[in-house]
Parts: structure tokens; sequence; C-alpha cells
């Protein structure tokens, strides 16, 4: 009597869709490395922008992972490792190489306490509970290490961008390990900054928005680092807004105090 034939399969259809998000922070962890031998020869242009490709990686990576149901403990682990190697290794060693070491110990200081505060921004999501509050997913707690990442190469971006000599002087002795300092402080405060996971937008606007996103891009492509600098420091004008934003809503939702210490926290 003919027996039936068995499947064999060398993973299951979960561990199969999780392969590809997994990859794909893989994909960003190698990037954000190759930034660090990319400031170490003096290439701190492409250094830049390869930190930019590994935020690039960094939202997708999720994104995909829930569109597949791919999602996973160790792909959320990956992520935060990736995401302490990709915004807080490599943007304080690219700005160490062009700054920070002729500041002696000092410069070392700033770039050991940055790292620190992206290391515990993302022990803190790891140990974050999920909640289902649909208003606040457009909100982080603190800062988020890739916009932290992005924001303590501002100095080196202007820098290349030609932007000065609309600024006055620029001590970037100073400005420098300033901005380290006040970014890990906003890493691991409990501000609420946007997210933008969440963006509702008219049936008749998306044309607008698509029309939009063309634009900025193509002005990215051209002009690479003047939008990154103008790009960064819309960002910054936005967190106060984003606080006030916070704190209207949860207002008019009459949210108590003591369920308003935990935010949404996703990376």
């Amino acid at each position: 009597m003919e027996q039936p034939k068995s499947k064999f399969k060398i993973v299951s259809d979960k561990k199969t869709r999780m392969i590809l998000p997994n990859a794909i922070t893989l994909i960003g962890v190698c990037i954000g490395l190759s930034s660090i031998k990319f400031a170490i020869d003096g290439k701190f242009a492409i250094a830049i922008i390869a930190i930019m490709f590994a935020g690039l990686m960094d939202a997708l990576d999720g994104r995909i992972a829930r569109l597949i149901k791919g999602t996973s403990k160790m792909g959320k682990e990956l992520d935060s490792l990736g995401d302490v190697i990709s915004f807080g290794v490599a943007p304080a060693l690219i700005m160490y190489f062009w700054n920070l070491q002729y500041l002696d110990k000092l410069g070392w200081f700033v770039c050991l306490t940055y790292v620190v505060c992206v290391a515990l921004r993302l022990a803190r999501f790891n140990v974050n509970t999920e909640e289902e509050i649909s208003w606040r997913d457009n909100f982080f707690e603190g800062l988020p290490s890739p916009a932290g990442g992005i924001l303590v190469l501002m100095p080196l971006i202007i820098s290349f961008s030609g932007l000065e000599k609309f600024l006055f002087k620029i001590n970037y002795d100073l400005l420098v390990p300033t901005l380290f300092i006040i970014i890990s402080i906003l890493l691991i405060s409990t501000i609420p900054t946007y997210s933008f996971k969440k963006i509702v937008i008219p049936r008749t606007m998306t044309k607008f928005l698509l029309f939009g996103l063309v634009l900025f891009f193509g002005a990215l492509l051209v002009y690479t680092f003047k939008i990154l600098a103008v790009s960064s420091f819309i960002y910054i004008c936005l967190i106060p807004i984003s606080y006030f934003h916070y704190k209207k809503i949860k207002k008019e939702k009459n949210i108590s105090s003591d369920k308003d210490e935990e935010l949404e926290d996703v990376l």
C-alpha cells in the first residue's frame, strides 16, 4: 500500500517570513559599520550618506515585518542592536574623527555619553509594554535613535552644505560637544516627539502628497547636504510643537497622569 508523501520543510512558513526583515536589518548594520570605515579614510560625505541609507533600512525592516506578518522577538532585539551600532556608535565615531578628537578627553567623553544614552533609550524601548491607544501611536517617548544619529551629524552636514555663509561664524569646537549633550538628554527624556506612523490624508490630497515626495527626494539627490541640513532644522523645530500638541490631545482625551507615563515607543 502506497504511503502518503510527507511534506518536508527546511523552515516553517512563519520563520520564512522572518528572514526578509531580519536580512534588511543586518544590511543596515553593515552600512552603519561601513560609515565608520569611510570616516577613518576621511570620506566624511560618504559616511553621512551611509548613515542615511542605514536609516532607510531601519524604516523599512519593521514596516515590512508587520506587512508580511514576520515580526518576532529576535527581530525586535536585532533591530535595537543594529540601531545602537548605526545611530549610536557610528555617528559618534564619525564626529570624533572629524572634530571631537581634537578636544582630547572631552571629545571622547561626549562620545561615550551619547552612545550610552542611545543604548539606554533602546533598552527602554525593549521593556516598554505595548498599549492599544490609537492617538498615542503618533508619538515617541523621547527622541528616536535614528533622528538622534542624524542630528548629531548636523555640524558636519552644515559644513558640506555651503550654508555657513548664511549663518554666523560657527565655532565647531563648542557647537559639536554641546549638540552631543543636548541630543543625549533628549534621547533619554520622556518628551513626546512625532513618530509619523499614522498619517491620515484625504483621498483628494494624495496626488499632492506624492508630488511633494517626488520633489523632496529629487531635491535630496541634487542638493543632498542642503536638504539634509534644512530638514534637520525643521525636525528640531517640531520637537516643542509635538510636546504641546501631545499635551493638548491628552487634555482633550482626559487621559490620567498615571497612564501618561508610558508612551508607545516603537522604532
